[in-house]
């Protein structure tokens, strides 16, 4: 059964998704005490398998508290907002959420997108978003080790975690190493509806691997190619 917490102010709204998870065998729970979110994640023996965060919250803002469970975890995170911005959608993707849905908002839509992060994340769907084959967890190119059923990527005895987006869009261009994949190709196999997706989230994932890619000693790893999207590329030697 896999848990999800509801990080919402709200105790109606907070209600009403808890039991329509619920109906449909999820263990969902309210989590109010919003300055120990960190804390209980990193020391709990049940951890939930995704969060599902409001922004405005009294005391701290969800973004703040995206970056303290970012901190120890790399759990797949649904922004639930009424702020209905683009710009609040990309800070969303900025400081590590995966998906967001803006209020008012139909349940089976949260629903669709909490099944597909949980799909993408741990499900059938994990192992193609990765970019290796079924039951394989690892996929490697050039000395570049993407571990999907750790969440990390390693280079030369470095390592660094990801999230799912980010998992999915460095797996995705090592199924196609050296060659160019769209952007439209990348936004289909990173969100479900990519009508609900600002161009720029798949920037703002882009810049989050290359730095991560980067503190591993491999600052060149994802090149941008101009109309058309990005490609993995092969690895520079030293003069």
């Amino acid at each position: 059964m896999y848990r999800i917490w509801i990080i919402e102010d709200d105790a109606k709204i907070a209600a009403l998704v808890a039991a329509h998870l619920s109906k449909y065998g999820y263990e969902a729970q309210r989590i109010e005490a919003y300055d120990e979110v960190k804390r209980r994640i990193a020391g709990s023996d049940r951890p939930p398998h995704l969060v599902v965060l409001d922004i405005n919250l009294p005391k701290y803002d969800g973004f703040y508290i995206c970056r303290q469970i970012r901190s120890v975890s790399n759990v797949p995170i649904l922004f639930l907002s009424a702020r209905a911005g683009e710009m609040d959608q990309v800070m969303a993707i900025e400081h590590g959420g995966d998906d967001y849905v803006t209020k008012p908002f139909h349940l089976e839509v949260l629903l669709a997108k909490i099944r597909g992060l949980l799909r993408r994340t741990y499900g059938e769907y994990a192992a193609a978003a990765s970019g290796a084959p079924p039951r394989e967890d690892v996929a490697e190119f050039q000395g570049l080790f993407l571990d999907r059923s750790k969440l990390t990527v390693e280079y030369e005895g470095r390592k660094a975690e990801l999230t799912p987006k980010e998992l999915q869009l460095l797996g995705a261009l090592m199924t196609r190493p050296g060659e160019p994949v769209a952007r439209e190709a990348l936004l289909e196999r990173l969100w479900d509806d990519v009508h609900f997706v600002d161009d720029n989230t798949l920037t703002v994932n882009v810049t989050r691997v290359r730095k991560k890619l980067e503190a591993l000693g491999t600052p060149h790893a994802i090149e941008t190619v101009r109309g058309v999207g990005y490609r993995l590329a092969a690895r520079r030697e030293t003069p």
